[in-house]
């Protein structure tokens, strides 16, 4: 699968910026945004989800930046499974697998994170630079209670 073109993509957002200092925390306040138009008031596993994702956003731009680029556009699409990431900056490299922690070198701690926490994660290159993109698992909303009055209503 490509970034920018997730299987089964129910809904999709974009914000583009300039790059520059602030870049991670717009990013990030237009991803809880994003969430809570998507998924409404969540459960604690879709608070943890959308932590997760919050916390990617930021990675992945600070990787882009340690890595010599300028993060330039978000996008979030919604698929039946969560949410797929991708941040595209101006840079030419692609990402160096983290491999093993290594707490006392910040710059490792981006695509270890990514590892443990996405679903899965990748790179593609663009005409201008890449798209580093991952996809974060959402829970399901539940639906037990909506049986259960249906059960009851038909009995």
């Amino acid at each position: 699968m490509e970034a920018g073109e997730p299987h089964h993509a129910a809904c999709s957002r974009r914000c583009v910026l300039g790059g520059g200092p602030g870049t991670a925390g717009r990013f990030r306040d237009f991803s809880s945004q994003t969430v809570t138009e998507w998924y409404g008031p969540l459960s604690p596993a879709g608070r943890r989800a959308a932590g997760d994702l919050l916390l990617l956003v930021t990675e992945l731009v600070a990787h882009a930046v340690r890595r010599g680029g300028v993060p330039y556009e978000l996008r979030l699409d919604r698929s039946a499974d969560g949410v797929w990431l991708q941040v595209s900056d101006t840079g030419a490299e692609g990402p160096c697998p983290a491999g093993r922690h290594r707490p006392g070198l910040p710059s490792w701690h981006c695509l270890y994170l990514v590892q443990r926490l996405a679903e899965v994660w990748g790179w593609v290159p663009r005409d201008r630079g890449r798209t580093m993109w991952c996809e974060v698992r959402f829970p399901r909303p539940d639906t037990g209670a909506a049986r259960l009055s249906e059960g009851a209503a038909g009995g």
